[in-house]
């Protein structure tokens, strides 16, 4: 392929290198099953904006993800405050908002501004871009939607179905997904909760209960079963819990852990039911995200990108094998 001065120009214009432009698309749709990656998360600290992100997704041949809304309205030219942790309103401490300081108030209502006076046609143009990179946007996890107000949290769904993406995802206590998902139902898009390994606090998604309530708040509140916590917490494969809720999982998180809470291990050195997950998914047909999650130790001479493309091609090999 020869790409013209023209066509440089073009690729400019989109945001697009003309590396990326001769480097085949990725794909990671194995069997029919879409597996993706949660992100920037799963990068380990490595430089992570836009472009970045479509560089180390092209390498590793990953063509949907889990995206956070950070480098999104980074490359959007938001307030530096979007970037630095502080959720949708303000700093939280065990799930409760902490005093602000004045400046901290300042900050918050510029980004809220912001937010507010956002075309959706810009996020058109950012899934553009990913979508002209061969990556699909499908869920956009978002930090401390909980906290935002009112007007902010319409302008969260609005983002993400501009976005492409078929869900939002989120951590926040059980009885919050009540407001959460009465927002879910105005927007019609399906929120995921994401589980971790907490059995006996009632606001955390760990024990099983936790889900079927917030399912009963509303038909838009799903979950982000993450198999490596909820086999590590309960003994006990999540494959039949999966089977009966199918219809509100918004996707999976992979990873492989030791059972009884052990450690996260590479792939295919665990307990954790990895195989018999992928394989569930190819068989019955399920379309919702299989999205991996990089929470292990890096062997010593290897890196981040190296690990998520041996992850890659494990999917791979069990649903195309």
């Amino acid at each position: 392929m020869e790409i013209t001065r023209r066509d440089m120009g073009r690729l400019a214009l989109a945001g697009i290198t003309a590396s990326q432009a001769l480097r085949a698309k990725p794909n990671s749709n194995f069997g029919g099953v879409q597996v993706g990656i949660n992100i920037p998360y799963s990068f380990h600290g490595l430089p992570s904006n836009a472009d970045q992100i479509l560089e180390y997704l092209a390498q590793t041949g990953i063509s949907a993800v889990e995206l956070r809304t950070q480098p999104i309205e980074a490359f959007l030219g938001a307030p530096a405050i979007a970037s630095r942790g502080l959720g949708m309103a303000g700093p939280m401490r065990n799930g409760k908002p902490v005093e602000l300081t004045a400046q901290q108030k300042a900050e918050i209502e510029e980004l809220r501004k912001w937010r507010l006076s956002r075309s959706m046609s810009e996020f058109k143009g950012f899934r553009k871009k990913y979508e002209d990179a061969g990556v699909k946007i499908e869920i956009v996890k978002m930090d401390g939607i909980n906290t935002a107000t009112d007007d902010v949290l319409d302008y969260c769904f609005q983002m993400a179905k501009a976005l492409g993406a078929y869900a939002i995802s989120c951590e926040i206590p059980v009885s919050q997904t009540k407001r959460i998902g009465a927002f879910a139902a105005k927007h019609k898009l399906m929120v995921g909760y994401h589980g971790h390994g907490n059995l006996t606090n009632p606001e955390a998604f760990g024990r099983l209960g936790a889900w079927e309530q917030a399912f009963w708040y509303s038909k838009y509140n799903g979950a982000n079963v993450d198999i490596g916590h909820f086999f590590a917490s309960n003994g006990f494969s999540p494959a039949e819990w999966i089977k009966e809720n199918h219809t509100r999982i918004t996707h999976v998180h992979l990873k492989d852990r030791k059972a009884n809470n052990g450690p996260g291990m590479p792939w295919g050195q665990g307990d954790t039911p990895l195989k018999e997950i992928l394989l569930m998914m190819k068989r019955e047909k399920y379309r919702f995200q299989a999205t991996i999650e990089l929470e292990y130790r890096i062997p010593e001479g290897s890196t981040t990108l190296a690990e998520i493309s041996k992850c890659v091609q494990y999917c791979k090999d069990v649903l195309e094998g």
